[in-house]
């Protein structure tokens, strides 16, 4: 297949790339040529800005297009005017944040969708992600109707992850240095998140099916939680620290932000978010790696990156706890419990 895909040199553009190409298909990557200019030399680069500067994909034609970076729905509507003719099937990464209510579990693809109040604002990282990302489903699906697959996927994690969302955890977890880690409510907290790679599998495979539809896409097939990814990560690294598990009211108390300064927690207020229903996505071929290589690959990487940046890059300064907020909270859970 001849396959374009908007982004290409980032996290799960980074996996569809290497897995397409595994797979014999000719790869065209679109983008700004700003990040990782230098990745796949082997590979077509068409260099361009999606929100205005098109001109390098008109005339061609591809048998899909995977559109990894669409936020804003004027800006995705650009692409997906100018592709309708260019490509047979149009692949959009969503996000399992379009559901209107992620506060109750087993949500599926039917489940009622988010709306905006302000359908023209493009500030997308913020609260208006999840809608966002709502109107730019349904601008791919006005301009390529009954040829457009939209995946949902949640938490993204793995190797190439630029957020620590997910790296935070085995990280902290093998700093030798600190002997106890603050941990968010209960080992029993559950915990969705789906390898980079596994998603881009899953997604050259319904490409090559030239599957149409909307597929939830985060996982694993079983009941992952905090306390097994904790405890594995600490037999992976050989970690002697210890858990001390603080309740959310006490994280919420002290303003502590899910997601961004204490990753992978789901306050009980959003417990739809870690038991959204997959079971289309895996009866359709989505299969997931086991957690102990997701950790280690992640690891590997995370020491990767800090080799090549330095310990004081501002680019490794991202979601989590710093060490003396952490410190400063845990103190003050043991001074009242």
């Amino acid at each position: 297949m001849k396959i374009l895909i908007i982004g290409g040199t980032q996290f799960i553009g980074i996996a569809q790339v290497e897995i397409a190409l595994a797979r014999g298909h000719e790869v065209t990557i679109f983008n700004r040529g700003k990040t990782n200019a230098d990745m796949f030399p082997q590979v077509e680069k068409l260099i361009g800005d999606r929100d205005g500067n098109l001109e390098a994909l008109k005339g061609r034609r591809w048998d899909v297009v995977i559109d990894n970076c669409g936020y804003v729905p004027r800006i995705v509507k650009q692409s997906a005017e100018l592709l309708a003719d260019a490509v047979d099937r149009y692949i959009f990464i969503s996000t399992i944040s379009v559901f209107a209510d992620l506060t109750k579990p087993g949500i599926d693809e039917n489940s009622p969708l988010a709306k905006l109040e302000d359908e023209t604002t493009e500030v997308y990282m913020s609260e208006a992600y999840g809608g966002l990302k709502v109107l730019c489903e349904k601008v791919v699906e006005e301009a390529v109707p009954g040829r457009t697959l939209i995946i949902r996927p949640g938490l993204i994690v793995g190797p190439n992850d630029p957020t620590n969302r997910f790296t935070y955890w085995p990280a902290r977890i093998a700093d030798s240095s600190r002997k106890e880690v603050l941990a968010p409510d209960s080992p029993e907290v559950g915990s969705q998140v789906i390898d980079a790679r596994d998603l881009g599998a899953f997604t050259i495979k319904m490409a090559e099916e030239k599957a149409t539809g909307i597929y939830n896409a985060t996982g694993p097939d079983y009941r992952l939680t905090l306390g097994k990814i904790f405890d594995t990560s600490k037999e992976i690294t050989g970690s002697d620290v210890n858990f001390t598990w603080v309740s959310e009211e006490f994280l919420l108390e002290n303003k502590i932000e899910p997601f961004s300064q204490m990753p992978l927690w789901v306050p009980r207020a959003m417990a739809g978010f870690d038991k959204v229903n997959v079971s289309k996505a895996i009866n359709a071929g989505l299969t997931f790696r086991p957690l102990e290589e997701t950790i280690r690959d992640t690891l590997a990487f995370e020491a990767e990156r800090h080799a090549k940046a330095g310990e004081d890059d501002p680019q490794l300064k991202r979601a989590g706890l710093s060490p003396e907020r952490e410190a400063e909270l845990l103190a003050a859970w043991h001074a009242k419990n």
